[in-house]
Formats: structure tokens, sequence, C-alpha cells
């Protein structure tokens, strides 16, 4: 049988797979016991992070009913092999059906470990993506026809029903439970303010998949919105954009300025002047001979590229991590991300400049929310939460800010503070959500959602399995292997570069 020694939640991968956007996912197949305790405790934990403790209990017995439904899906595949009957066929089916509870429940552990050799799983998934909970339960054996029927017959009844003992007390029929369990889940989410809309059944690429789909309603949206606008306001202690950033920047969108002008104005930086000749001698440029003149410097990277150039030293002067561990660690993974974006763009995207050149600035500005958790005064969260408990913001809202839900909102707003580019501004909104991105910038978001879990994946943070399939697909990126070779040889570089 399979192991079910107790294992012990990580509180921090679940902080992170909700700051990140990337799913959670636990695999068994046969459901032990401690297996179905801990996907409750995972899910208790997941949603007591996002501050939906009202949830929790309503949410566990939905769990409970799915994963048990997906494991009898899978005992009733065996058990029909072993019957030598058609589960696809209706007379097959009736005449499995009349003994299948019977039979499976004398001698259970028997054919669960069938189960276990034909390799059907029972897969829990678990996602916050921008301002949905996304719930899943998948088993590897679709529905016949006749199963999807009955489930949707079920969802149908559901819909007749006020109260869960008003369900009990007219459901007479006992073949298959008669679908009580499921009736009483649709009659627990109505609990929390969900329908049956919110509730989904469907057989995709060999799986059946049930989802539940959580949105953040929309008082609950534009508070974080306003949470988050008031959280920015309140950080004093952000200074404005460095004044010879600044400076530099207006001579640049002068068009009256010449390209010498431009030059002298860098030369007088020395910290400019060090991180431009650093660039154009790196191993993306590939220069032939080194450049050591801040002239020929500004010609090879061009007006774009001296612009992000800017906005890079500026935010890394401004939010600069001095002794702080946290905002050393984010800056750190933030160049990683920004060497990776750059050469996934060279590579997959060789034909579009415009997104090579915003690749780089974008990929390390991405996370720029989080440091300004980390450069607040650490009494300004307090001062924040007592501020809103005695206004209208739920407690709850103010949970999901401190989570991380909303630190690309956040980073955006500041960024949009500082006047950056609408390509910055927007690939720091989106970056956990590149689907929402506006069409000009969808495309370079995605690279930089790609290359952010590329790190992770990199420094071990996250499986492949975590990754959006989509983006995999944007950049044709095929299979795991493939994909290990790409991170395996980027991380080698960026290792080399660094020594």
């Amino acid at each position: 049988m399979e192991n079910s020694n107790k294992v012990t939640v990580d509180r921090s991968k679940i902080r992170m797979a909700i700051e990140t956007g990337v799913p959670l996912s636990i695999t068994t197949y046969t459901l032990p016991h401690d297996v179905e305790v801990y996907m409750t405790e995972v899910l208790t934990v997941f949603l007591t992070e996002l501050g939906q403790k009202q949830m929790i209990e309503y949410l566990s017995y939905c769990l409970s009913e799915l994963i048990t439904n997906a494991k009898k899906a899978n005992t009733k595949r065996v058990y029909f092999r072993t019957k030598n009957l058609d589960i696809n066929n209706i007379g097959d089916y009736e005449k499995g059906m009349a003994t299948f509870k019977e039979d499976t429940m004398k001698n259970i552990n028997y054919y669960l470990e069938l189960q276990k050799k034909a390799g059907l799983y029972v897969k829990f998934r678990l996602q916050m993506r921008k301002d949905k909970i996304r719930i899943e339960v998948r088993n590897n054996a679709e529905m016949t026809v006749f199963e999807y029927k009955r489930v949707h017959d079920k969802l149908s009844r559901a819909q007749q029903y006020t109260s869960i003992n008003e369900a009990i007390s007219q459901i007479l029929d006992s073949s298959e439970g008669a679908g009580l369990g499921l009736i009483i889940m649709i009659l627990m989410l109505s609990k929390i303010g969900l329908t049956e809309e919110n509730f989904q059944t469907l057989c995709q690429d060999g799986e059946t998949i049930t989802r539940i789909t959580l949105p953040l309603n929309k008082e609950t949206q534009d508070s974080l919105t306003k949470l988050s606008a008031e959280f920015v306001k309140s950080i004093n202690e952000i200074p404005q954009f460095p004044e010879h950033i600044t400076k530099i920047n207006r001579l640049l969108n002068d068009p009256d300025s010449k390209m010498s002008d431009i030059a002298a104005a860098i030369s007088s930086d020395v910290s400019l002047t060090t991180e431009l000749l650093h660039l154009v001698n790196s191993a993306a440029f590939a220069l032939a001979t080194p450049c050591h003149n801040v002239a020929d410097a500004v010609k090879l990277i061009g007006i774009r590229g001296i612009k992000n150039l800017l906005f890079s030293i500026g935010s890394m002067e401004t939010l600069a991590p001095g002794n702080d561990k946290v905002k050393r660690k984010i800056w750190e993974n933030a160049q990683k991300v920004a060497f990776f974006s750059y050469n996934m763009a060279r590579n997959y995207c060789s034909s579009e400049r415009q997104l090579i050149d915003d690749s780089y600035i974008c990929g390390l500005l991405h996370d720029i929310g989080k440091l300004l958790f980390q450069t607040a005064h650490p009494n300004l969260i307090n001062d924040l939460r007592n501020k809103f408990s005695e206004k209208d913001i739920p407690v709850p809202v103010f949970e999901l800010m401190i989570a991380g839900v909303n630190h690309g909102e956040i980073g955006a707003m500041i960024t949009e503070r500082w006047n950056f580019p609408e390509v910055i501004t927007n690939v720091i909104r989106y970056h956990h959500d590149p689907d929402q991105a506006p069409e000009a910038y969808r495309k370079l978001t995605s690279l930089i959602s790609l290359a952010s879990l590329m790190v992770d994946y990199y420094d071990g943070n996250i499986d492949f399995y975590q990754i959006d399939e989509s983006l995999l697909e944007m950049f044709h990126i095929e299979s795991q292997e493939q994909f290990d070779r790409i991170v395996k040889k980027l991380g080698q570089a960026l290792e080399k570069e660094n020594d």
C-alpha cells in the first residue's frame, strides 16, 4: 500500500505559491487517511494565509467529497476490468454497479493496490491567481457518458433544495450514494455565496477535472486596491527618484539633445559610467574588443537602452538593500530574473528588438512591490491595520495584501509615481497574470513571468508541474527535458558571468 507517513505542512511554500500565483499539487494513488488529512491541512493553511478562514469548514467538506469521489471512480475502473465488463457499455455498466459497492467494500485494499499498479491517481490542485482561488480534484480516468449525465442531474437536483435536511429527507435512491454528497456540497458552497456556476466538471486530456472557482468579489477587489494605494501613499521613507538620474532622463527626452550631450552627462556620473561600461562589455553584447569610451557605449546601447539603464540604477539606489538580508535576497533574485529574461528574449524573440531592449529592466523590476514592504518602517503595517480596522476594510482584505497577493499592483503604483514607461508598469502589474496584460505588452509580460518561474525552478523553489503550460507553449518548450536544458544552460552562464 501507499506510504502514509504523516507529512508536515510547509507554510513557507504555501506563502510562496500565493505570492507567485503558481499551483500547489498533491498526488496520491490510494488516498490513505494521512494523505487526506494532509490535503485538508494544506487547504486550511492556504485559506488562512489569504484571510479566508470563514471558508475553511465548507471547503474542507467539499474537498473530502471530491477526492473520495475521484478515488471511487478509479476503483470502479479496476473493478470493471476484473469482471471483464466494458464500463462504456450501458448494459455492462448497470451490471457492474449492481455489485460494485458490496464487492469492493469486502476487499478494498486489493482494489486500491490494483489502482496503484494501473497508475490511477487522485490529484488535488490549489491556486491563487490574481483575484480568484481555484480548487481542483483530478483523476486520470475520464467519466463515461452515463456518469457525466448523473453528475449533471445531481447538480440540477441540488437547486431544488434550500437546506441539507430537506435534501436528506427527500433522497431515497441509494445507488451510487444518490449524489447526496454532491448535493450537500453545492448547498455548502451556497453558504459562502457561491452558486453552481462556480462548480465545474469536465473531461480533458484523459482526466476528469472537478473545479471550484472562488472569485474575490468586487467589494474585496476594490478594497484591496484602495488599501494598496494607501500603503504606497503612506511610505514616506521612499524618496523621489534620484535627481541626477531624472536630469539625464530629461536630456534623453529632449528631441534637441545630441548623443555627445548625453555622453557628456553620463561621463559626469561615476556610478552611471561604471554601469554603462559594465553592460556593454558583458556577454550580452559579445564585443570583439572591450569598450572603454562612454560615447561609443552610448551608441551601442541606444537611447532606449540608456533609459532602461537609468531606471535600473535609479531604482536600485532608491531601494538599496543595505544590510537588510531580505531586501538583498529580493534584489539578487531580481538580477537573476533579469539575466534569464534578457537571454530568453535574445534566443526566442530575436527579431523583436524593442522586446529585447525592455526585457532586462522589466525582469529586474518585476518584484519591486515586494521591496516596498521591506522599505516601509516596521510600524507602518500596524498603523495601517489599526487605521483600516476603524473603516470599512475587512480584516481578510488586509491579510490578502500582507500575503503578497497584490505586490504587482503595489509595484505598478510606485513606478507610476516615478513616471516610468507604461511597458515597465504593465509588466510589473501583470507578471503573475500575463493573460490579463494589455495586448501590446502581453508577450513581454509572459516572458518575464516564465523567466521568474525558471529562476525559482533553478533555485529549487518550485517543481516543473507548477509552471503554466501556456507559457511553455508560447516559447515552444515542449517537454521537461527541454526546459531543464534551457534552465541549466542559463544558470551556468549566469554563474560564469558572476565569477
